[in-house]
């Protein structure tokens, strides 16, 4: 079981990560909220991180404090740490450029990477983005049940910090941790294949698109015909953008 360790200003972080397949890398980030783990991927319709891995290099990971990646929970913890975890993994095993294959939670984590990083990402691919539309109750109530899963571990955290972390997480607006400005900014490309939920909007969705001039909508993926067919519209995509 692979582990990356890593020493920061607030504690020591451990890192678990799969390597599956050999080629152009994807860094595959995992839906599940803030329990964001590789075991989410098989309840996908299509599991890229195996799907993926005939062609690519796949490098999937757990989250700090979800799946068996721990880490330590302060009041300044938001998404820029879990952002420096990414990209301190991509540093860890080599990885000068890639591609990112994110859902739900993924999809914000793939665009503060495009944000921080846009030499490093060749192109994204953000299943059903989470955003705010209505239901900014419904995060923090996700938060609350992912951490009170964890508080009888963290007995120094107080209660003050889990709030002022989740307030961190989801008091912004769009997706949270980037605004439309932000959004708009972005000129990596994009495949948002389309949420249409309460913690992934459609109007998240095509907001990014509206944005993101190199960004398309893959509106039907999930069932029947449709997931061979976004399997294939993934594969052209990811191609396409594949440097030589």
């Amino acid at each position: 079981m692979p582990i990356f360790e890593r020493t920061t200003a607030t504690g020591p972080v451990a890192l678990h990560y799969e390597i599956s397949g050999s080629g152009f890398p994807i860094l595959a980030i995992a839906p599940g909220g803030m329990r964001s783990a590789i075991p989410f991927w098989d309840n996908a319709p299509w599991n890229p991180v195996t799907g993926l891995a005939d062609t690519f290099q796949v490098i999937a990971m757990d989250q700090r404090n979800a799946g068996q990646s721990t880490g330590p929970v302060t009041a300044a913890d938001g998404w820029n740490d879990f952002r420096a975890d990414q990209l301190a993994l991509l540093d860890h095993l080599g990885v000068e450029r890639c591609h990112v294959v994110g859902m739900c939670i993924g999809g914000s984590y793939g665009l503060g990477l495009i944000e921080a990083a846009p030499e490093r990402i060749a192109a994204a691919v953000l299943y059903q983005p989470i955003g705010l539309d209505g239901n900014r109750d419904a995060f923090f109530a996700m938060f609350d049940d992912w951490a009170a899963a964890l508080k009888p571990e963290r007995a120094d955290v107080s209660d003050a910090a889990w709030d002022a972390f989740k307030h961190r997480m989801y008091d912004g607006d769009f997706v949270f941790n980037l605004d439309r400005d932000a959004v708009a900014r972005l000129r990596t490309p994009l495949l948002i294949p389309m949420g249409e939920d309460l913690y992934h909007p459609r109007s998240i969705s095509e907001a990014i698109v509206a944005l993101v001039p190199a960004a398309e909508l893959l509106p039907s993926w999930k069932t029947g015909a449709d997931v061979a067919a976004a399997e294939g519209r993934v594969r052209a995509f990811l191609g396409r953008h594949t440097p030589a």
